[in-house]
């Protein structure tokens, strides 16, 4: 990232920086959202309270929020994408030059779109769909889902929960679908219990900390702990 989140609260609260909204330019905000207009080209978006979105054909530096989601529309690019607390929702044909990360929140891509690096959660699910991914796929807490011929061409890791406080009651089982056509180049790592499917057309690399459940046409009801 270009600067970590912490150290961009910080500096927009003592510079009093205002917001510049015309293309062309950075915008940064202590409060209130931002929007990228359709067909237009942004330097960097930051916010620290307020969602992002990037409207169809926009083009844009990083994108960063601590407390909101953001939105990338059909034929967005952009470059890293990050959030705390807020999902990351992208279109068709998306173009991310970096990762996309988010902790509380899911992350979503549609069809012919592409990320460059890693694309990371903690507490919510990946959902990509004919998406290119150039790095890893990791979370802790969220299911993975891999659509009609994504590829991913780092691992998928799902760690062990570590330091989150104590936990009561069931905890949830991730799922892992590995679908139709897709291609994981890399390993597949889990450090706590999921269910692994994988279709009869797709690829893998080497799994370790769980068992394949190979299948060709509807997967089994989701199972509790």
């Amino acid at each position: 990232m270009r600067r970590t989140l912490l150290a961009l609260t910080l500096a927009l609260a003592v510079s009093g920086v205002q917001a510049h909204d015309e293309s062309g330019k950075d915008i940064s905000r202590v409060n209130g959202g931002i929007t990228a207009e359709a067909g237009k080209a942004y330097g960097d978006l930051d916010t620290v309270n307020g969602g992002i979105s990037v409207h169809r054909g926009a083009v844009a530096g990083d994108v960063e929020t601590v407390n909101g989601g953001i939105t990338l529309d059909d034929e967005a690019r952009v470059g890293a994408v990050e959030t705390v607390n807020g999902g990351i929702g992208a279109g068709e044909r998306v173009k991310v030059a970096g990762g996309a990360e988010t902790v509380n929140g899911g992350i979503r891509f549609g069809a012919g779109s592409s990320v460059g690096g890693n694309v990371i959660t903690v507490n919510g699910g990946i959902s990509v769909k004919q998406t290119v991914i150039g790095g890893n796929i990791e979370t802790v807490g969220g299911d993975i889902t891999l659509e009609d011929k994504s590829t991913v061409h780092g691992d998928i890791v799902i760690e062990k929960p570590q330091g989150w406080g104590l936990s009561w009651g069931k905890q949830r089982i991730p799922r892992v679908i590995v679908g139709p056509g897709s291609v994981v180049d890399g390993d597949l790592r889990f450090e706590r219990e999921v269910e692994l499917f994988v279709h009869s057309s797709a690829r893998t690399g080497r799994v370790t900390g769980a068992t394949v459940q190979p299948y060709t046409d509807k997967l089994p009801p989701r199972r509790s702990k």
